[in-house]
């Protein structure tokens, strides 16, 4: 029987993160990111978790996207991992704030070199005319930056500090084993939950 009782959540998070890297045909650090506009309307979309501090989870974006001016204006976001393989799920829910820039130019700078034009080709969420007109901005940015594209700067990251965090496993007859993770004065509390 699952049972993580005293454990820190986060070391929990890295043990299932390389099962499922073990196990997940694509993309095991997908994690579907849940914001709010200021008007109360969810939004929801998948991202990938790209590391961790000891208190926060890290994805990178564009800062002038939807999910970005959601996140800058409440200050709040939830995370779900699904890992079908492993019928494992992992919930998170707390504040964010950006990533400094030493560490995200850390890691756009660790980022193959497409995936770095890209950030400068892409005006994320912005109406876009054709794919040829993505296609020469791809052309006319790698012309620019023909070796080492510096990070843009409407481009980075931000952390998730998390002050609850869900752990779930399938169960049979949908009697599913879950437990949650408060954070309380500093200090990480679990409790089973009926599934």
């Amino acid at each position: 029987m699952f049972d993580p009782t005293g454990e820190n959540p986060f070391d929990l998070l890295d043990q299932w993160m390389a099962d499922a890297t073990a196990s997940e045909i694509n993309d095991p650090n997908a994690v579907a990111l849940a914001s709010v506009s200021e008007d109360g309307f969810p939004s929801v979309r998948m991202v990938l978790m790209k590391g961790r501090d000891d208190e926060a989870v890290h994805f990178y974006t564009n800062f002038t996207s939807r999910k970005s001016g959601e996140l800058d204006a409440t200050g709040k976001a939830a995370m779900c991992f699904h890992w079908k393989s492993l019928r494992r799920q992992i919930r998170l829910v707390g504040k964010v704030e950006r990533i400094d820039d030493a560490t995200a130019d850390d890691y756009y700078n660790s980022r193959p070199y497409g995936s770095r034009i890209g950030a400068w080709a892409s005006d994320q969420s912005s109406p876009l005319e054709s794919r040829q007109v993505l296609a020469d901005r791809v052309e006319e940015f790698s012309a620019e930056y023909p070796e080492n594209p510096p990070r843009p700067p409407y481009w980075g990251g931000f952390r998730l500090i998390p002050h609850e965090i869900e752990f779930w496993i399938d169960g049979e007859s949908r009697l599913h084993d879950r437990f949650r993770f408060t954070l309380n004065n500093g200090e990480w509390a679990s409790s089973r939950l009926y599934p």
